[in-house]
């Protein structure tokens, strides 16, 4: 079924991947369009930050980070400008107040960011309101990650995705043994102006040498910058990843099951005080599959991609889904929703 719809889609989506566990047992593995696989490497954007979620939940639960320690025991310099109460749940909210980058931030010098943003002045105090952090979320996550475990990321995303055997289907940054499985990224002719539109909804935090173009992300030097608010990744490892999260996955819990309600249900619902939009967030994940809102879709929570990739999950079916594509189109998210609504229907 899953499949048969993507063959029909391949010809304007280019490319595509689906993939869906369910109970940890994979039900779903279907590409189209040539030269896709199952192994070939997506920049899928924002997507991503389901696994930089996922990373600092799995600390929390093994007692490494703690959701509402004052980040400036383990961060000292973030106490600047009265921060010293911001918490790793103020971050993972998208409440901490700094969504932000400077404004002469470019992709080579993103990793230097996180000093100036522990000096930064918050937008409100913190956990008083929210924003949707583009960019700002993986700097402050990975860099609380290593501050507390001495140690980088992707490193620590490495070490926590082997035992489901997925060191080479997630990454944050691109190594160059893997740069020839990275898919190359197509706009759709006449985007130009999307993209204009979308820079300047976006300029107040995300500088113009900041936007996702696919010209700058089909160069796998860029992509070898450690960017843990984005992902390079295939459909496959990241619905992987989420069914580790919320269930066994080859006898492996990326945490223990009483955390799991913790993790994935509400902990913040909010006005976006950029976007005006209604936010229901967990620890680090929206609330809500992509396509429907928070109230038609309660136990489901993941996060989407600029471009039309997206991967969620669902606690009560136990379904995973992740969809990733060639075409990066900034609003075309409706193949994600398209399937991932084809595949809750049948099995949520």
């Amino acid at each position: 079924m899953v499949q048969r719809r993507i063959d029909e889609l391949v010809e304007t989506e280019l490319g595509l991947q689906v993939a869906v566990y369910r109970h940890g047992e994979l039900v779903v593995d279907a590409v189209a369009g040539d030269g896709v696989t199952s192994d070939t490497l997506y920049f899928a954007a924002s997507t991503g930050k389901g696994a930089s979620a996922t990373v600092a939940n799995v600390l929390v639960d093994r007692g490494v980070l703690d959701y509402d320690r004052p980040l400036v025991e383990i961060w000292p310099e973030f106490g600047a400008h009265r921060k010293d109460k911001a918490t790793l749940r103020h971050v993972l909210t998208h409440s901490v107040g700094l969504p932000a980058l400077p404004v002469d931030t470019t992709r080579k010098t993103l990793p230097e960011q996180a000093e100036r943003l522990a000096a930064a002045k918050p937008w409100w105090e913190p956990g008083t309101k929210m924003t949707y952090h583009a960019e700002t979320f993986g700097l402050l996550v990975g860099e609380i990650v290593r501050r507390a475990t001495g140690r980088t990321m992707s490193d620590v995303l490495r070490d926590i995705v082997t035992p489901l055997g997925l060191q080479e289907n997630v990454f944050f940054a691109l190594p160059v043994e893997q740069r020839h499985r990275l898919a190359e990224l197509v706009e759709p002719d006449g985007a130009e102006e999307t993209f204009a539109t979308l820079a300047g909804m976006f300029e107040q935090v995300v500088p113009r040498a900041m936007q996702p173009r696919a010209a700058v992300l089909n160069r796998p030097e860029q992509l070898a910058i450690e960017d843990p608010s984005s992902g390079i990744l295939n459909a496959r490892g990241i619905a992987k990843l989420y069914a580790g999260l919320i269930g066994e996955v080859d006898g492996v819990r990326l945490v223990r099951p009483e955390a799991v309600p913790v993790i994935t249900g509400p902990a913040l619902v909010a006005q976006d005080e950029l976007l005006g939009n209604p936010a229901t967030l967990a620890l680090g994940y929206a609330i809500g599959r992509l396509g429907s809102s928070a109230e038609e879709s309660p136990a489901s929570f993941g996060w989407p991609g600029m471009g039309g990739s997206v991967a969620w999950a669902d606690t009560r079916s136990g379904v995973t889904f992740a969809l990733t594509r060639t075409l990066f189109d900034p609003t075309g998210s409706g193949s994600a929703v398209e399937i991932g609504n084809l595949v809750a229907k049948t099995l949520c």
